[in-house]
This record gives structure tokens, sequence and C-alpha cells, in this order.
């Protein structure tokens, strides 16, 4: 009996010493955090003590996904992101460039080449023309190729960022720079960031959805959707258009939905406790998750079912129930918007045309993705305007960095197709509706495409241009982690002022 009580007693320093030190440098740290996160997520003077604040401030630590209003007015709501795994090639797409076709296939000029690295290029390789014929479209005249001809239609609807550039030029590191804001692991995606401050305006639905499409994930991984030091709860959610969208969204056979309501209120009744003793974060992100999977088994095979749409929508996006497809993503992501998600991430692989294969070439494998892009991208800004979404739906489309002026000679040898390799100094993307000025047409590339020369824009203005239409200051939103505030942009980036409507 001795011994026991011995045992009890030390059981209970034990948990004693355990909760204090848990108590100093979580629940104190965690208290703190939130009190200087306070005017950042809900407008407010630190010191403010309304009781509307308050309220607020305990709700979103009930449900870290409950609503938030944005710090300052917001011209979007949501926000779809089209991010092209590979990295598409501007040459053949967006970015005319006259003075190629006229020195096709003669040798790189030296000046181009000096003090510049390649992923795969050796030697002087040779200048390699447009494969695709351009012509101008819309009142904004802008340039669009063949490859796209749907989109030639939609030429005013959008604005054209010609000059962005990376400093990255391998695809995972300038994936997660493209969609963290740092080409190393462990930061926050911008869907995250983004759910971090806003949460979500449908309860039954995650905030954060992420759709694939092309038959793999992009090269950096499902870590270009996660949620890094942010709560787990804030990382992207990803469904699947072909088959059950979600594994396990079934309950097994005997499990009636009473008796999983009962299973989840017994665990997080366990969990609540832990978190009145710890204050942990992660444990008010484990007790939402359990809520959320239960509150999704009705909403999502609902939401991503798209075998009742209309035939007029399956014509106008060219979907085909029942396959994993970019036109399926692009429909569910109408759809997903329409229900209050707040960010729908579509990764689409097979953009890299280093010109190795047929698929890898950019006059015959480009042309085909790009048969699978024009249609399905131009029927969701169509679709959305239509219903009245696009003013308020951000679409931002592009990959992680552009394409070589230059044929791509592997190791000083010409492929046996067309193609090009890596290029950060300068490439496309564009971006529509949610306070977006449409047809215009930002930035301008030297004669052969190689380098912009006006109105250049980096990784980290196009994050802060996001931020800014969803309502908020890129260098005021930060999180604290491990003794410093972090933000999306780091110690960079400025609004592109002249494409906000």
């Amino acid at each position: 009996m001795m011994n026991l009580d011995k045992m009890l007693m030390e059981f209970a320093q034990q948990k004693l010493e355990k909760q204090t030190r848990r108590h100093f440098l979580m629940d104190c740290v965690s208290k703190v955090g939130g009190l200087a996160m306070a005017p950042l997520l809900f407008g407010c003077d630190t010191g403010s003590s309304s009781a509307s604040n308050r309220l607020n401030l305990t709700q979103r630590d009930l449900n870290p996904l409950s609503p938030l209003p944005p710090p300052f007015g917001a011209k979007a709501k949501a926000i779809i992101y089209l991010h092209m795994a590979g990295a598409p090639s501007q040459l053949e797409l967006f970015d005319f460039k006259p003075e190629l076709v006229k020195y096709h296939n003669q040798p790189c000029p030296q000046s181009l080449l000096e003090g510049k690295k390649f992923a795969f290029i050796r030697g002087v390789p040779n200048l390699l023309g447009p494969q695709a014929n351009f012509s101008q479209h819309g009142e904004s005249g802008a340039w669009i190729s063949d490859y796209m001809p749907h989109f030639q239609k939609m030429a005013d609807e959008v604005s054209f960022l010609k000059a962005v550039h990376t400093d990255q030029f391998n695809h995972g590191p300038a994936q997660l720079l493209m969609q963290t804001g740092s080409a190393r692991l462990g930061r926050p995606s911008l869907g995250s960031w983004v759910t971090y401050g806003l949460g979500t305006e449908n309860q039954n639905l995650p905030g954060f959805v992420v759709l694939t499409s092309g038959g793999k994930t992009p090269d950096a991984g499902k870590s270009v959707w996660g949620s890094g030091f942010l709560p787990s709860v804030y990382q992207g959610v990803q469904c699947r258009s072909k088959g059950d969208p979600v594994l396990y969204l079934d309950d097994p056979e005997g499990m009636s939905r009473n008796l999983k309501k009962n299973v989840i209120e017994a665990i997080n009744t366990i969990n609540k406790e832990e978190f009145d003793a710890y204050g942990d974060p992660e444990i008010l992100a484990r007790i939402n998750l359990y809520e959320m999977a239960y509150r999704m088994q009705i909403e999502v095979p609902e939401v991503m079912n798209i075998n009742d749409e209309p035939e007029s929508i399956h014509q106008l996006y060219g979907t085909k129930p029942g396959t994993e497809s970019l036109a399926n993503n692009c429909l569910l992501a109408r759809k997903l918007v329409e229900k209050g998600v707040r960010f729908v991430q579509l990764y689409d692989w097979g953009w890299d045309t280093h010109g190795t294969d047929h698929d890898g070439s950019i006059d015959m494998g480009l042309r085909n993705k790009c048969r699978e892009l024009d249609r399905p991208v131009s029927a969701l800004l169509l679709d959305l305007k239509q219903r009245g979404l696009l003013e308020d739906t951000l679409v931002v489309w592009g990959g992680e960095f552009g394409r070589t002026p230059m044929q791509e000679n592997r190791e000083g040898k010409t492929q046996s197709f067309l193609g090009r390799d890596h290029h950060g100094d300068a490439f496309t993307m564009w971006m529509a509706g949610g306070g977006i000025k449409p047809g215009v047409t930002y930035g301008k590339t030297d004669d052969f495409g190689f380098s912009g020369i006006e109105e250049k824009v980096s990784v980290h203005d196009i994050h802060a241009t996001i931020l800014h239409l969803m309502g908020f200051d890129h260098e005021q939103f930060t999180y604290d982690f491990q003794g410093r505030p972090f933000r999306l942009t780091d110690v960079e980036g400025e609004l592109i002022h002249k494409i906000l409507a």
C-alpha cells in the first residue's frame, strides 16, 4: 500500500509539472499570440475590449473556420487558382515574339547566355521560333495563339501579366515559392493563409479544397497546399473528381449515423478537456476536423456530383462524369465557390515541355494539353460571369516559371522533338474577376521574350495583390512562429496597382 501511495503521489506531481510547463510554454504563448492577432483579424486596436470583438475571438477559438470579416474592404470573396504544373510555354500561348520567327534556328546571342544558369541547356543553343500562330483579340487587342481558340473570346475578361519572374528554375522549389512564398518546405500555402484569415462561409465543407488532374500531383508534393506552421485545420483538403470525392466518406457496415455522432462527441469531449488543460491550438484543429468530417458526409456527395448538371453545362465545359479531368475540376470549382468554399486550388500536371518525347513537345504535346485546358477554363470564366459570381470570385492562372526562347539542347545535344528549357526570367500569368481590371496587358518582355523590360512582377507582388483583393494588407497579415512574425510575402511584395479595378 505504501508503494501504491508513493506511485500515486509521484504521478500527481509529474502531471502538475507537465501542466505548469505546458501552461507557460503553450497556453500563455497562445493567448498572447491571440491578443497580437486581434487587430489583424477583427480590425480593432490592441487595447480594445469591446464585447463584439471578444465574442468573435471566442467564436474563432471554438471553430477555427468560422467566417470573419476582412480587415478592410475586399473585392473578392473566393479564389479559384489554376496551376499548370510543369510550366506552360508563354511563347506558344500569350507572348508573341516576331523576332523569334525571324531568327528561328539561329545560334542564341552570347549576351543572353552570359552569367545564366539553365536546368538542362549547355553550350550555345539555337533560338526557337513560336510553334503557334498568333492573332489579336477583343477590344484590348491581346495576343493569343491558335492553341487557345476558345480563350481568344475571353480576351477582354482577363488581365495578363507578361513579365512575371522567379529566382527558381527547378519544379519543386519553384512550385513551393509560387504557392507558399518560400522555396523551402515548412511555410503555409496561399490557400491556408486566406482560409486562416477569413474562415469559410459554408461550415459543412472545407474552406480550402484541392483538385488535381493529369495523373500526378505537383513535383513539390502535397506541401504546396499544406498549412505549414499554421494550425492543420487550414491545410487544403484534396478531393477527387473520379470515384468517391473523399476516401472513407461512407460509414463502415454496421455504423449508423447516430452511432458515429455519439463516437465523435465522446472523442471530442476528451479533446476539449485536453485543450482546457494545455491550450494547444492543434487540439482545436483536431476537434474541428472530426466535426467537419461528420458534416461533410452530407454535403460533399451533393456538391461533388456533376451528373445532374444540365447537358448545356456539360457541352460548355466538355465534361465527362466519372472521369478525372481538368474539365470536370473546372466545373467542380464553380460548384464549390457557389456553395461558399473560400479557396479552390486546381493543379493540372503535364506541362513540362522539354522536347524529350511526343507528349513533351511544344508543337504536338503542348497543343494537346491546351485542348484539355482551353474549353473548360474559358467555360469557367463565362459560367461564373453568367451566374454573377465572377465579380467577387478571383480567378488566377499560371505555372511555376516559363520556358526559354531557345530550343533545349540537353547536355549539348539537340532533342528529337521541339522543346524549351525551364526559364524564370520572364513568363506570363493572368487574373480575372474579383476586383481585377479586365482587358489589361501589364508588363513587357524583350524582343526574344527572354527578360522583362517593363513593369516586371515578382511572385511576392502577385501574392500581395491577391491578399489585397481578399481584404488584407500583406505587410500586416502575419503569424507569430519561432519568436518572430511571418507573412506570406516575407519582406517583399508590392501591389500591382494597374490591374486593380
